[in-house]
């Protein structure tokens, strides 16, 4: 279909903490009002410090838990309750530990066929098997390893299956939480090889969500900067690289190793420590770390402004 596989608008999930015998009943902003479009074969990131909303996004967006507020669709689907079962088939996700996501308890073949059991009850055992043994040698494992264990795999094998499992039901959205951090650095190219390799042979729209703006570079089409829960610049990967607007971006980006040994840029070290999003400032939550900081900024929230590219921010860079 044309357009884009998932369109979101104003995605919002606030948790209640309890206070205790004596305290008061408390709210964590983890996302506002994120708003985004993601087409087939293409990839969104979505970067900033922990603790920004970026895996809330990821749970939103698969159905894992239910937003607060706001709406998204796929495949034009509103994805509202009733409709979960059916539209989880087209969105799977990778998780960042590949230790951690798989069943040790399962044998690898057992691994990949569940999601057809659980979905796709009309196929018969032997064409399961059939779809599992072609999918270890699509991301790049021998069929014979069908029938071992994940603690007989290193760790770019598990999440080789991790990527296996999540197209087992050819979905059309995958979202990649963190999917090479707890890799070493010459097994994060093979993963992020295989995942560009797949996107083009399957035209899979990917939601991207990492802290390495490297890897980011290296993968995504557009981009989302987050800060304390709330997009704070966005737009295309080439654009935000070349001129962040927003002063946060540009820190994040100042912080990135650049292999050019002539390159030359000045660290910004932001002073403070990331808000409480239980606690969020009033005005743009940035400011208390911003050099840029006026007092329209400590009073008024700033709301993204742009075309292509936007940014939250009443005095932009660049």
């Amino acid at each position: 279909m044309s357009g884009p596989v998932v369109i979101a608008r104003n995605l919002t999930r606030h948790y209640h903490t309890g206070g205790g015998i004596f305290g008061k009943d408390q709210v964590v902003k983890a996302l506002s009002e994120a708003s985004f479009s993601l087409e087939a074969g293409k990839t969104l990131a979505v970067v900033g410090e922990s603790g920004c909303g970026k895996s809330t996004l990821a749970r939103l967006i698969t159905m894992i838990e239910e937003p607060t507020s706001g709406t998204f669709s796929v495949n034009g689907i509103e994805a509202e309750p009733q409709h979960y079962a059916a539209l989880r088939t087209s969105v799977q996700i990778v998780f960042q530990d590949p230790y951690g996501s798989l069943n040790p308890r399962q044998r690898v073949g057992s691994i990949l066929e569940e999601p057809l059991k659980i979905n796709r009850p009309d196929i018969s055992a032997a064409e399961r098997t059939r779809l599992a043994r072609e999918m270890l040698r699509m991301v790049g494992l021998r069929a014979e390893q069908y029938d071992r264990y994940p603690h007989m795999f290193s760790g770019g094998q598990r999440q080789r299956i991790a990527v296996a499992r999540a197209l087992m039901l050819e979905p059309k959205v995958l979202v990649l939480d963190e999917p090479v951090s707890a890799l070493d650095l010459s097994i994060q190219s093979q993963i992020l090889n295989l995942l560009v390799d797949m996107q083009d042979r399957l035209g899979l729209a990917y939601l991207f969500i990492s802290h390495d703006l490297s890897v980011v570079r290296h993968m995504a089409d557009d981009l989302i900067v987050m800060y304390l829960g709330r997009p704070v610049e966005i737009g295309p990967k080439e654009m935000v690289f070349s001129n962040p607007r927003h002063p946060y971006t540009k820190a994040l980006l100042s912080a990135t190793p650049s292999t050019d040994p002539e390159a030359k840029k000045s660290r910004i070290k932001l002073e403070g420590e990331l808000p409480s999003p239980i606690n969020v400032p009033d005005g743009c939550a940035f400011a208390p770390r911003c050099w840029k900081a006026q007092a329209r900024c400590r009073a008024e929230r700033p709301v993204l402004a742009g075309d292509r590219h936007q940014a939250a921010c009443f005095f932009p860079e660049g």
